[in-house]
């Protein structure tokens, strides 16, 4: 059984419940066949002892982010439709993808998973692309919905690539309702989840609905999902109230969900910017959960999701870091201070958002939503040893005299050093450790840019 002790760390364990987020100014952690074994504080009582010793000689050492909202196929794809909005956006973005091949989308996923790797991110919510593509959206209704089906694999080989990257995940399916009979979308999506739960359980964290119903041209869709929910034991997320376009109709099919049952603790919504305080009431009280992803939401000029008041009516948040092609640089720090500047700025109050609650919603309040808390998010007993090595001396911010504050405002990828995934390193400095890291790199440059002379380029 491997062992990894980890001392002289500034250890920041995100423990639920405590108010200074569990921060050790000194601190070490045991870490036994990839699981927490102990944690505490000084240096380890004497006789511990295990195969390999990293002293990180006063670095930071926090749990991985969990991003709860992502697209880890679009890694090839970023600076598109940088002048969109939304659905100009994902007419950019989606328009290319619609060529891809299955084998495509395994390299592309990957790539994405090791960036995110690299980048502190352990844990992702991944919305595949679904198997139905992309039709342009109009006063927000889809065009058509009538797009050929690609083969299952489409699907699969994205699960494939998060599993080859040693990234946990939780597998987001589209159902694509609008395609096939209901037996025949039952049958699709069930082998679809067999494919993602035959994996290797401590990689594949679960699977769930991609929901559509903002976008499926059949009013049946959210009856469909929450079967789906109930048949296979699965959660749903949702892609909702997100652009401030045709927001009549987007508001008006809360109530679809709402009629079908969904509004439980497996029912996430994704973004919900463009809400009402009806809508917000109905969430709370129906135990409903949401993802916040404030860094895409300014790229895409989405607006500001009412989070601080959707918190304060016991709403459970996480935070995502959404698609590679709509925040450019999946950077956690950079993620967690967008939304902090935002909701200061919109309420005019400090308190609505601090360094604190950021840096818990985008550990363990992501792990909460997505029902993976025994697992992951903090760096607790019994979990996952997923964590990132910080240094706040190189580059140097000074004296740390908030250090948990210091973490979320003043660190970024600059300092980032290493990033394990079960007590094995993943990355350091930003270089993955994967076998597979220089063919994905070498593929998505390669095949991406023939396939837009194939096909015709991105914009």
């Amino acid at each position: 059984m491997a062992s990894l002790l980890v001392i002289n760390a500034r250890l920041i364990t995100v423990a639920a419940g405590a108010d200074n987020l569990g921060y050790l100014d000194e601190g070490w952690m045991l870490v036994e066949d990839g699981i927490i074994a102990a944690t505490g504080a000084g240096q380890p009582p004497a006789g511990t002892t295990a195969d390999e010793t990293l002293d990180v000689a006063g670095a930071f050492v926090a749990p991985g982010f969990i991003s709860s909202h992502s697209h880890l196929f679009t890694s090839g794809l970023r600076g598109l439709g940088a002048n969109e909005t939304l659905y100009g956006w994902c007419d950019s973005m989606l328009g290319f993808t619609a060529n891809l091949t299955p084998d495509d989308m395994y390299w592309s996923t990957l790539h994405g998973s090791l960036d995110f790797l690299a980048n502190g991110v352990t844990t992702a919510y991944n919305f595949t692309d679904p198997l139905q593509a992309w039709e342009s959206m109009v006063d927000g209704k889809r065009l058509g919905g009538n797009a050929p089906l690609r083969p299952v694999e489409y699907h699969t080989r994205q699960a494939d690539g998060c599993r080859d990257a040693g990234l946990r995940f939780v597998d987001a399916i589209g159902m694509d309702v609008s395609t096939g009979t209901d037996d025949e979308i039952f049958d699709r999506f069930a082998a679809e989840v067999a494919h993602t739960r035959a994996m290797d359980p401590a990689l594949a964290l679960g699977a769930s609905i991609m929901g559509q119903v903002q976008w499926s041209p059949r009013p049946e869709a959210a009856e469909l999902e929450v079967e789906a929910m109930r048949r296979f034991g699965v959660t749903n997320q949702a892609h909702f109230l997100e652009s401030p376009e045709a927001v009549p109709l987007q508001q008006a099919k809360f109530a679809l969900y709402q009629d079908a049952g969904a509004l439980g603790p497996d029912m996430m919504f994704g973004h919900f910017i463009q809400t009402t305080p009806e809508i917000i009431e109905a969430t709370a009280e129906g135990g409903a959960s949401m993802s916040w992803q404030p860094a895409s939401n300014g790229r895409l000029a989405s607006g500001v999701a009412l989070v601080p008041e959707m918190l304060d009516l016991g709403i459970r948040i996480g935070m995502g870091l959404d698609d590679q092609a709509c925040t450019d640089l999946a950077d956690p720090w950079g993620n967690m201070r967008a939304g902090i500047f935002m909701q200061r700025a919109r309420t005019k109050d400090p308190l609505s958002m601090t360094p604190e609650t950021v840096l818990r919603l985008h550990t363990l309040g992501g792990a909460e939503i997505l029902g993976v808390a025994d697992r992951v998010g903090s760096l607790e007993v019994g979990k996952f040893a997923d964590f990132v090595v910080v240094d706040p001396r190189t580059p140097d911010v000074g004296p740390l005299w908030h250090p948990v504050r210091t973490y979320v405002l003043s660190m970024s990828l600059r300092n980032l050093k290493q990033v394990y995934v079960g007590g094995v390193l993943a990355s350091e400095s930003g270089v993955s450790t994967n076998p597979l890291a220089a063919e994905a790199s070498a593929r998505v440059h390669a095949d991406l840019p023939a396939r837009a002379t194939q096909f015709g380029h991105p914009r």
